[in-house]
């Protein structure tokens, strides 16, 4: 089945406007059907093998995301202390994430034992589990973004600590923790750029034809 003009522009619309969004949550709770259907979509993320290895654990109660909170912030002021400087002055300034203002989080994690030990596409590189679960992790993004609902990936946490408030199994990689909710805006150009922190590359330094 071929996917009409109107169909393309309005992929490609969404892959522009995706966010990472951390601040300017709405207090209005998702429904259960729009998040099933962003999660269906991730359920349908490429896999390698067709190994499927994600799990997503939906967390809204706000004792366990609390707890999230309290590992975000030890986390983060680790990382404050690896900037000097006008660098850290800055880094302490931006809203990196929205655990307890969104409607919920979802973490998403790896089984790395799911099709057993030998796994079609996995046999020379065993990380394609792990890079497969991050498509779902990007499905998720654009998915929630085509129902107007922003997603904000908080990497500022250690494993450990989603390991332990969400009793994930110690065989289960935890991959993403993301926030999750609706969004009074999105913002026009990515909130770090935005910020300086850092400014979006251009293409052609990038692009390589035939070799490096």
């Amino acid at each position: 089945m071929n996917i009409s003009d109107t169909e393309r522009n309005a992929i490609y619309r969404n892959i522009y406007l995706r966010r990472d969004v951390r601040s300017d949550f709405k207090p209005d709770t998702i429904p259960d059907d729009v998040l099933m259907r962003i999660l269906e979509a991730a359920h349908h993320a490429p896999s390698v093998g067709f190994m499927q290895p994600w799990d997503f654990i939906v967390v809204k109660s706000t004792e366990i995301r609390s707890r999230i909170k309290d590992g975000f912030e030890q986390a983060n002021h680790e990382a404050a202390q690896l900037f000097t400087g006008e660098r850290r002055e800055k880094y302490e300034s931006l809203k990196l994430e929205g655990i307890m203002e969104s409607a919920l989080g979802v973490c998403v994690t790896c089984d790395r034992q799911r099709t057993g030990k030998v796994v079609l596409g996995k046999t020379a590189n065993p990380e394609m589990d792990i890079y497969s679960t991050v498509c779902a992790v990007h499905t998720i993004w654009l998915a929630a973004r085509a129902e107007n609902i922003g997603v904000g990936w908080v990497s500022i946490i250690h494993n450990e600590v989603l390991r332990e408030a969400l009793h994930i199994p110690e065989h289960i990689v935890p991959i993403a923790y993301l926030c999750m909710g609706y969004t009074t805006k999105f913002s026009e150009t990515p909130e770090l750029e935005k910020k300086r922190w850092q400014s979006r590359l251009p293409l052609e330094p990038l692009l390589h034809y035939d070799k490096w």
